[in-house]
């Protein structure tokens, strides 16, 4: 095959990625540019680029490799709780850069194993935080909270460069989880109109923030939008936790009015949102 031809397949495989073509548009130039008996690209490229017939090429060096990181990485595993905080510190931010960076390397390559490995990545972040701060006495609410606060922050930026809509929302609800913490803690008494009053207009404000940014940013608009659709019912999420408070009978109805005003406005206004966010 000349390079022209492999230049056209790259291209083609870059489109199917990127979803610039539907998938079965990708598959039809496939079949004209690619040679009879010819594999298409990625059909079998498997996990992070590991195919059986790799494994069964592998060289000896390979695996003597793999098998020191492996102990490596047991032996940090099984003795972690025995070093000093910086060197726990410096061993969880080398893991975090070893998964975000190569994570990052295959996004284009491997989409899957890319976000394997970020996911795999922002999940410790949460975890190791939380647990280097219980190891070490430092299990105030302020604390945890405060952490959790930088670890969303990181989600939506990686969510944000890595194109992907689970890290940037699931930042987006971390967030709102904080915030509602605050609020539990700085309000005394909180009724059912304050409760209402403080997460309604966010959840205005997060659908408005949505139709902003749609034209330049279709990842982003839909991310406000299922954030707005989540906030919307948190007074009722909240609500449950102190039923006793506010009576299960009010919580029943406040949740049903919900279901029926969102059901109506996204009935409304179906022509609207389903432009920027299907």
């Amino acid at each position: 095959m000349d390079d022209k031809k492999k230049t056209i397949i790259r291209e083609i495989e870059h489109w199917r990625r990127s979803k610039l073509l539907p998938e079965r548009y990708c598959d039809f130039l496939l079949n004209i540019y690619l040679e009879d008996n010819q594999e298409k690209p990625g059909s079998s490229g498997g996990l992070f680029g590991i195919t059986a017939s790799k494994i069964s090429d592998s060289n000896w060096k390979i695996w003597v490799m793999l098998l020191v990181v492996a102990c490596a990485f047991s032996f940090t595993v099984l003795h972690f709780n025995a070093f000093q905080l910086p060197m726990q510190i410096g061993v969880s931010l080398l893991f975090l850069a070893c998964c975000y960076g190569y994570g990052g390397y295959k996004r284009e390559k491997d989409p899957m194993g890319s976000q394997i490995l970020i996911g795999m990545a922002s999940l410790f972040l949460l975890f190791i935080g939380v647990y280097l701060m219980k190891l070490h006495g430092m299990q105030s609410s302020v604390f945890v909270v405060t952490y959790v606060f930088l670890c969303s922050l990181v989600w939506i930026v990686t969510g944000l460069l890595a194109r992907h809509v689970p890290f940037h929302l699931g930042g987006w609800v971390s967030l709102v989880f904080c915030y509602g913490w605050l609020l539990h803690y700085q309000l005394d008494s909180i009724s059912w109109v304050t409760l209402e009053l403080s997460w309604v207009p966010l959840s205005i404000l997060f659908c408005w923030m949505g139709w902003m940014v749609h034209e330049k940013s279709r990842h982003m608009g839909l991310v406000f939008f299922l954030l707005s659709l989540i906030v919307w019912y948190m007074p009722e999420l909240y609500g449950m936790l102190y039923a006793e408070q506010y009576g299960e009978m009010t919580l029943q109805w406040m949740l049903l009015v919900k279901i029926v005003t969102e059901a109506s406005l996204l009935f409304v206004w179906r022509k609207k949102w389903t432009e920027w966010v299907v």
